[in-house]
């Protein structure tokens, strides 16, 4: 076989789809997206290994030995209740923020509907500020699902002929979202300093308070919100169509969008409320994630693993730059979020 009939192969393979069917829920499966899928899955898991053993600290070895209960007790306890909590929330919170910008994306048809973007992770921040500075940290998740719902009910009501659309839902939500900036720092100045100083460090993005405890209600919502997003993801995508063509399909596009809504909100309260409002994952992981996958449609599962993989790599660049205290993880992701867009703009001034 030549070469390039085995190319041909490999990218007749890539490009098939077939269809799941069960007596609830049918789905269209591409196989490109798929591997992209597990390849960013498993290129983000390679990472938070690496985290696992960095410095040298405790060798692979061992670290193999503690996640399997037969290591040492110092390296149980470095590895099991020091590093792991970090590098799994990473992965849970980056899979949540990329989820949601594919979400907010497709819902707005704006690349630049993410949520940090458009002031959803500002007001969850509110909501989980004023939890926070002023309450219960125990209730610091549903402050944050509530600031996040608030803030996207104004967006919307702000937004309304946009109907979720458009450039008039970008322009409300930075309007809110510099608002709510304000307010997150008129809080501050308000809170008694041991507070505002680690409220602080909570807003820049950060997984360096990360506990055990935290892990599985985080894992527990993400799956939860993901099994609920994905039967909608067809809707979602069917509504490109035009509203009146989708219901002619028997798709309902204000319930649709309502719940597609509710459903992005809540992985971004997910994200907020474990890690702070963490800046440019959910804008750069499903463009990345569609330009790999050469997909068309939301995207839903490549860009919550491209999510996953970029946390955990600009976490693990923050744990090993050589600077005079640990560095949080939003500092790393708003840099590099800066890179991608200067180098966007450069792309498009080319063309």
């Amino acid at each position: 076989m030549s070469v390039l009939t085995r190319t041909a192969a490999v990218r007749g393979a890539l490009t098939r789809t077939t269809v799941v069917r069960t007596r609830s829920l049918s789905l269209r499966v591409r196989f490109r997206p798929l591997a992209v899928t597990l390849l960013l899955a498993l290129l983000a898991a390679a990472s938070g290994a690496l985290a696992l053993t960095r410095d040298g600290l405790v060798p692979p070895a061992e670290v193999l030995g503690a996640l399997f209960g037969a290591g040492s007790e110092q390296a149980a306890f470095v590895v099991l209740e020091l590093r792991l909590p970090r590098v799994a929330l990473g992965l849970v919170v980056g899979a949540a923020l990329g989820a949601a910008g594919a979400l907010f994306q497709q819902l707005s048809r704006n690349p630049l509907g993410s949520p940090d973007i458009v002031g959803f992770n500002s007001g969850a921040a509110t909501g989980a500020l004023l939890v926070l500075l002023h309450g219960n940290p125990a209730y610091v998740a549903v402050g944050a699902a509530g600031g996040g719902l608030a803030t996207a009910v104004t967006v919307q009501l702000l937004a309304r002929r946009g109907s979720f659309r458009g450039n008039r839902l970008i322009l409300a939500g930075i309007a809110v979202g510099s608002l709510l900036t304000s307010v997150n720092a008129y809080l501050l100045t308000r809170a008694a300093l041991d507070h505002a100083q680690s409220a602080q460090l909570w807003l820049t993005g950060s997984l360096g308070s990360t506990e055990r405890h935290q892990i599985l209600p985080a894992l527990i919502a993400l799956a939860a919100l993901l099994l609920l997003a994905l039967p909608l993801v067809r809707r979602l995508d069917l509504l490109e169509m035009g509203d009146e063509a989708a219901g002619g399909l028997g798709i309902e596009a204000g319930r649709t969008r309502v719940l597609v809504l509710l459903v992005a909100v809540g992985l971004s309260a997910v994200a907020v409320s474990v890690a702070g409002p963490i800046v440019f994952v959910a804008l750069c992981a499903p463009q990345l994630a569609r330009r790999l996958s050469r997909g068309t449609g939301t995207g839903l599962l490549p860009a919550a693993a491209m999510g996953a993989l970029l946390l955990s790599a600009s976490d693990l660049v923050a744990i090993t730059l050589p600077t005079a205290g640990p560095l949080p993880v939003g500092v790393v992701t708003g840099a590099l979020g800066g890179v991608y867009l200067a180098w966007l703009l450069g792309r498009r001034r080319r063309r």
